[in-house]
């Protein structure tokens, strides 16, 4: 044997052993997709708009306290839709003011000043920006909540042409209406002075202010699962904002009861002290997505550390623990398509897809060895070993194997076998000419390598494009196809030629018949 040969059978051994140590053990390394494992699949839509009126009501906020520093009379600052801003009164006299403070904080919007009327529009590149950044960080947030939840294998991603829509794929889940619950939860903590409360209803709440509530107050409803069904009236303003919130755990209240431990960090730990001590003796109250959680009398000053106290079940902390430490959402989400698909629908497509594999396997070595004899067995070894690289790849890529993937597979099959027929039918035309068996094998080879690499590229291309602009299972159709292409050019090129080699390269002559 000489020394060419040498390293190419040692180097076919390596890929077998590679590929079986990948592999290995295999209900470990080959992740099943949702269709065949079963769990949720949901595609959500960020209201990017939410997100844009959150910022406007930022900047209005931020004009009210610039005008009042500036001692900037005015009537009204409002929002007027989501993303454009109203200032009315007798502004006149502070016109050059007004617009210095436009041009120096406020360069994101354009303007326009006239009498008694100042409006600013929020410039167009900029809301477009502002819907990308709350699509990447509702993405985020969503992927941050999902691997606390302890989901293995996700699927999260964007989806659809205009970008506002996420796709979420997860496996396994056995409690779907827990885990919608977490992923759509804003998380948005705030902790608020009382005002007055709790009333039965909330026109007794707006009692006392003849049926119109100041701009610095709110009427907030509580969670009925907490406490008593009622409405209170708070300051609008937050004492904390939750982004200086450093962690949340669980914890137990002075009974024992589950109860949501958190600290601040520096900043947010100052503050609350500087409030506290400021107002011992009053009421706060902690606001959890815009209901109220828990309203306590303040005793004593608190810096760093608190608890949220209530009618908390285990599950209800971890699942409020998980949600604050993930992050809060930049905008509400909005359910598009919901589908839960059971684990017996998944151990079914399993099963026939299994079905499919083998069946479409053992027919093509039926054909192979029927119509190609001797030369059939070189192309089923070289098929074998194409199947075991495709595993062992997919394996060391982490890659999810879908009821799409496994077609992906079986096509990946029949271009192997079409790349081993084409080889095997030119050797036989160069036997027919009269030609030695290794120089009908030079030539074999060499005549079919264009057509095999010309056909596989197409394909390659076309499962690109489909990995780039498809989703879902469409892009683990894709994947095992790619994966499979350039496991089926490594076999039928390089691998079936050493087995011809070995088995006819040294013949001074082969019968027609015989391949």
């Amino acid at each position: 044997m000489d020394k060419s040969m040498t390293w190419k059978i040692g180097l076919i051994v390596a890929v077998i052993a590679l590929s079986i140590w990948l592999l290995w053990p295999l209900d470990k390394k080959i992740n099943l997709g949702l269709d065949l494992k079963g769990g949720m699949h949901l595609i959500m839509e960020v209201e990017t708009d939410e997100a844009i009126a959150i910022q406007t009501d930022m900047s209005v906020a931020q004009l009210k306290s610039l005008f009042k520093d500036g001692s900037i009379k005015y009537d009204k600052i409002i929002r007027k839709g989501f993303d454009k801003i109203e200032i009315t009164g007798s502004l006149l006299d502070d016109e050059r003011r007004i617009k210095d403070i436009l041009d120096d904080d406020f360069r994101d919007w354009t303007y326009t000043v006239g009498g008694n009327l100042v409006s600013l529009a929020l410039r167009p590149n900029i809301e477009q920006q502002l819907r990308d950044q709350s699509v990447d960080q509702a993405l985020e947030t969503i992927r941050n909540r999902v691997d606390e939840f302890g989901v293995a294998e996700p699927t999260i991603q964007k989806e659809g042409l205009a970008g506002d829509k996420i796709l979420i794929e997860l496996p396994g889940i056995d409690n779907p209406e827990r885990v919608k619950s977490l992923i759509k939860s804003t998380a948005m903590l705030e902790f608020r002075s009382v005002v007055s409360g709790p009333f039965l209803t909330e026109e007794a709440a707006l009692k006392d202010y003849n049926g119109q509530l100041p701009e610095d107050l709110e009427i907030v409803k509580t969670n009925p699962r907490r406490l008593d069904k009622g409405f209170y009236v708070l300051k609008a303003a937050t004492v904390v904002p939750g982004k200086d919130l450093k962690s949340a755990r669980r914890a137990q209240d002075e009974y024992g009861a589950p109860a949501v431990g958190f600290s601040f960090n520096s900043q947010g730990a100052a503050q609350f002290e500087k409030f506290t001590a400021a107002n011992i003796g009053k009421q706060l109250s902690i606001v959890l997505d815009d209901r109220i959680e828990s309203v306590a009398t303040i005793q004593d000053v608190i810096s760093a550390d608190g608890i949220i106290h209530g009618r908390f079940t285990i599950d209800e902390v971890d699942d409020i623990v998980l949600v604050l430490r993930s992050g809060a959402l930049p905008a509400p989400l909005k359910y598009i398509e919901e589908r839960t698909i059971g684990p017996s629908l998944g151990a079914d497509s399993i099963r026939k897809g299994l079905m499919a594999c083998i069946g479409g396997l053992l027919l093509v070595v039926l054909f192979m060895l029927v119509y190609y004899r001797a030369a059939g067995i070189n192309s089923i070894l070289a098929l074998l070993l194409n199947m075991l690289i495709l595993m062992g790849i997919m394996a060391y890529f982490k890659a999810t194997l879908s009821m799409p993937g496994i077609a992906g597979i079986i096509l990946s099959i029949g271009m192997a076998v079409d790349a081993n027929v084409l080889i095997i039918e030119r050797i036989r035309e160069e036997l027919t000419l009269g030609k030695s068996p290794k120089s009908a094998i030079d030539a074999g080879f060499k005549k079919a390598f264009w057509t095999i690499f010309d056909s596989n590229l197409t394909t390659v291309i076309s499962a690109v494009f489909l990995f780039q602009f498809g989703t879902g299972p469409i892009k683990g159709f894709a994947i095992t196809l790619i994966i499979g292409i350039a496991a089926s050019m490594f076999t039928a090129i390089f691998v079936s030629r050493v087995i011809f080699d070995l088995t006819y390269g040294r013949r001074k002559k082969l019968a027609k018949i015989s391949i």
